[in-house]
C-alpha cells in the first residue's frame, strides 16, 4: 500500500511527560484523514513533529515511501507540507497579501515585487471561492477571514500535503460548511488532508478514515462510514459520553441581571450595541446567540467593564454598577469565563496557582500586610485542580502556557466557579473542546443554574445552543432580533434570526 506519509512508532517526551508515546500513523493519498483525540491527547504534538517544530526522542517518517528528516518547517514546506495552526501565526499588521507571501517573497534588486503575487494569490481566492480583500490589514479582518488566509499561504507555497489543526474551533456554522466544501475540492484535485479535530459531526461529513488518540497513545484507526459517533466518542475518552445534555426543567426567580439600553460605538462609526435591554434571572440560562462579529463580543466587554458604554445602564441584584471598576464588579458577584482566554483570561507566563488566585490574591486568605501566603494559595490550588480535575504535566506549578487548551479552560472555570458568583458570564466556554471537556463543561454551568445562579452564555455552536439554554437571544447587527424558548424553535428558524432574515415579533421590532 503505498501512503504519502508514514509516521511509525514516534515518541515524543518533555521531560517526564510523554505527549506521544509511540503513535504510529498512515495516510493515503487523496484522503481526509482525520485525528481524534481529547484535548492533551497529543494531536497536536505529533503534528508539530511531522511539520517540523518538534524532533521526536524516536521514531521514523516517510513522505512518499522515503524517510525523511524534519528538522524545521522549512524542510517540511520543501517536502509539500503546509500546516493552519489552532491558534493563527498572521502578522496583525501586516495586510492580508503579504502575510500569503511572506517568506516566499520575489524580490527584483532588493525591492518587492508583488504583481504575480497578487495576481496568483487572487486566483487562488477565485478558484475556493475565498472573498478575501488582498489590502486589508488582518488585524481588521474577522477570525473565519484569517483562516482563509492561513489556507491561501499553504495553497500559494503549492503544498500536496495539508495539515488542519482544528480548523473550525473559530468558524459559523455557515463558514465551517464553506470550509467543508473547500475541502473536499482540495482532495479532488489529488492532495491529502490530515484534520485534526474532535468534532464528530465534521469527521463524519468529511473524512474517509479516522486515527484516535488517547492520552499520548495510539488507539486505532477506523473507517468513518463504517463507524458510529458513540463509537468514535468512546474510543477518544475511553468511556460511554452522553450527548443528550441532562437538565430539569428551570425555574427562574428574581432578575439577577439588567441591561437597560445599552449602546457602545464601535470604532468604525456604527454602533457595535445598538440599544439593547434584556435580563437573566436566577434559576435561568439565557443564551445570546448570533454569527461572530454582530456586538455580542462588545455587549460582553461592556457589562463586564472591559469596555466603557456609550449610554444605557447595568444592574446586578438591582445595584447600578455600570461605572464600577472589574474588580468591584467581581466582588459583587459578577463571574466572566472571557472569549479569549489567552488575552483576557490567564497570564500564560505565570503557573497555574498563580492564575487560579489572579482574583483572590488580595484578600486576606491569601495575604497579610501585602505580602503572599504561598502556603494558603499552593493548597487551595491544589484543591481546585482535584475538584475540577486539571491536568497538566506539574500540577500546580506548571506553565499556563504550556497546558492543553481543554485544561486552561477548565483552570478559568475553576477559578471564576469557585468564588461563588452570583451570574456566571460565559463567552464560548467550549470553544475548540473536545467531548468530554464540553459535557464536564455544560455540567458546571447547569450546576450553577440548579444552585440558583443565573447564567449569561455567549455561544456560536447551534448544538450548545438548543440544549443548554432555557431562553436565546439571538443578536443580529448589534440589536437583539429575537427572544425565542429553545423548546419552541428550529435551528433552521435560529440559523434565519441570526443571517437578519427574519425577527420575532414579540420582541417589539
Amino acid at each position: 500500500m503505498e501512503y504519502v506519509i508514514e509516521m511509525n512508532h514516534i515518541t515524543k517526551q518533555f521531560g517526564e511527560f510523554k505527549a506521544n508515546d509511540d503513535i504510529t500513523l498512515r495516510v493515503k493519498k487523496g484522503e481526509i484523514h482525520a485525528l481524534l483525540g481529547e484535548n492533551g491527547a497529543g494531536k497536536s504534538t505529533l503534528m508539530s513533529v511531522l511539520f517540523g517544530l518538534y524532533q521526536p526522542e524516536q521514531g521514523q517518517i516517510k513522505i512518499n515511501g522515503k524517510e525523511v528528516k524534519i528538522n524545521n518547517p522549512n524542510d517540511a514546506n520543501a517536502l509539500g507540507i503546509g500546516m493552519v495552526h489552532q491558534h493563527f501565526k498572521l502578522v496583525h499588521n501586516f495586510t492580508v497579501l503579504e502575510s500569503i507571501v511572506l517568506g516566499r517573497e520575489t524580490t527584483k534588486g532588493g525591492v518587492l515585487k508583488m504583481e504575480n503575487a497578487r495576481k496568483k494569490v487572487m486566483e487562488l481566492s477565485e478558484r475556493y471561492k475565498f472573498k478575501i480583500d488582498p489590502d486589508a490589514y488582518i488585524s481588521d479582518i474577522t477570525v473565519g477571514m484569517q483562516q482563509r488566509v492561513e489556507i491561501l499561504k499553504m495553497l500559494y507555497c503549492d503544498n500536496d500535503i495539508l495539515i488542519f489543526d482544528e480548523p473550525t474551533a473559530v468558524l459559523t456554522p455557515q463558514e465551517i460548511h464553506e470550509l467543508m466544501k473547500v475541502m473536499k475540492q482540495l482532495v479532488e484535485e489529488g492532495k491529502s488532508i490530515i484534520f485534526i479535530t474532535h468534532k464528530l459531526n465534521e469527521i463524519k461529513e468529511v473524512a474517509d478514515r479516522c486515527s484516535v488518540l488517547r492520552k499520548g497513545k495510539y488507539i486505532g484507526t477506523i473507517e468513518v462510514a463504517d463507524t458510529s459517533k458513540e463509537e468514535m466518542s468512546e474510543m477518544m475518552v475511553g468511556r460511554k459520553v452522553n450527548f443528550i445534555i441532562d437538565k430539569k426543567e428551570s425555574n427562574p426567580g428574581d432578575a439577577i441581571l439588567e441591561v437597560k439600553n445599552m449602546t457602545i460605538k464601535s470604532k468604525h462609526g456604527k454602533d457595535a450595541v445598538k440599544d439593547v435591554s434584556f435580563e437573566v434571572r436566577k434559576g435561568e440560562i439565557v443564551t445570546i446567540a448570533g454569527i461572530d462579529g454582530n456586538g455580542q463580543s462588545e455587549l460582553v466587554y461592556g457589562i463586564t467593564g472591559m469596555m466603557p458604554i456609550d449610554e444605557g445602564q447595568i444592574f446586578l441584584k438591582g445595584k447600578d454598577i455600570t461605572h464600577e471598576s472589574i474588580r468591584k464588579k467581581c466582588l459583587d458577584g459578577m463571574a466572566h469565563i472571557p472569549e479569549d482566554r489567552h488575552k483576557d483570561g490567564l497570564v500564560l507566563d505565570y503557573n497555574l496557582q498563580e492564575n487560579l488566585v489572579l482574583q483572590t490574591y488580595f484578600t486576606e486568605r491569601f495575604q497579610k500586610h501585602g505580602f503572599l501566603k504561598f502556603d494558603a494559595i499552593r493548597k487551595y490550588a491544589e484543591e481546585l485542580i482535584k475538584k475540577f480535575d486539571i491536568r497538566s504535566g506539574q500540577g500546580a506549578d506548571s506553565v499556563v502556557r504550556g497546558m492543553s487548551g481543554g485544561n486552561q479552560q477548565k483552570a478559568i472555570i475553576a477559578r471564576e466557579l469557585d468564588r461563588n458568583p452570583e451570574i456566571v458570564i460565559a463567552v464560548q466556554p467550549v470553544r475548540g473542546l473536545d467531548v468530554g471537556a464540553i459535557e464536564y463543561i455544560h455540567k458546571q454551568l447547569i450546576a450553577q443554574r440548579d444552585a440558583g445562579k443565573a447564567v449569561l452564555l455567549v455561544s456560536l455552536e447551534l448544538d450548545e445552543v438548543m440544549n443548554v439554554s432555557d431562553r436565546i437571544l439571538v443578536m443580529y447587527e448589534g440589536e437583539i432580533v429575537a427572544d425565542v424558548n429553545p423548546k419552541e424553535v428550529t435551528t433552521e428558524e435560529l440559523g434565519l434570526y441570526m443571517a437578519g432574515a427574519k425577527r420575532s415579533v414579540n420582541h417589539g421590532v
